[in-house]
């Protein structure tokens, strides 16, 4: 089970995640849900706390939209570094929505990526089997300063100078 990067430390993952062909109930236990299943069955899914849900990349979150005050965990999916869809996802999901709850990455999420996650709206990552989650930790604090406005920074550097 891959690492969990949360509130700045590396975590055991203790979610887990749905596979999309998943037929039957929904396992007690922490567990993400596919987008489309939860949809399908949200009147019993939503009155759980141990089910969240997850988004492909070709799935946008408007459709949690009644939901999302019930869900303590949304994960968007990163199926290859190079689709930066879900950055958008997030910030949606943060800045239209309201949520508040966590909004986790999973998929092919890498260290040079979190920094830029993080300014859109992620606090939770978690990192391939493959890399080493403590030295993507320091991903988070690539740099120091931000010029532009971000979900986490949400005035630009000559606001905050002034």
């Amino acid at each position: 089970m891959p690492k969990l990067i949360k509130n700045g430390t590396v975590q055991e993952n203790n979610w887990t995640l749905l596979a999309r062909d998943h037929e039957g109930d929904v396992p007690a236990g922490e567990t993400l849900v596919p987008l489309d299943q939860f949809l399908a069955n949200a009147d019993t899914l939503s009155a759980r706390s141990d089910v969240g849900v997850w988004l492909d990349s070709d799935q946008g979150p408007e459709a949690l939209a009644p939901y999302l005050d019930k869900l303590d965990v949304v994960a968007i999916n990163f199926p290859k570094f190079v689709d930066g869809r879900g950055y958008s996802y997030a910030r949606v999901l943060r800045e239209r929505l309201g949520f508040k709850g966590e909004i986790r990455a999973i998929g092919d999420v890498l260290h040079d990526q979190l920094f830029f996650l993080k300014r859109c709206g992620f606090d939770a990552y978690a990192i391939r089997e493959d890399k080493d989650a403590e030295a993507a930790l320091a991903g988070l604090s690539d740099f120091s300063e931000t010029y532009q406005a971000g979900v986490d920074q949400p005035s630009p550097l000559f606001r905050r100078r002034a």
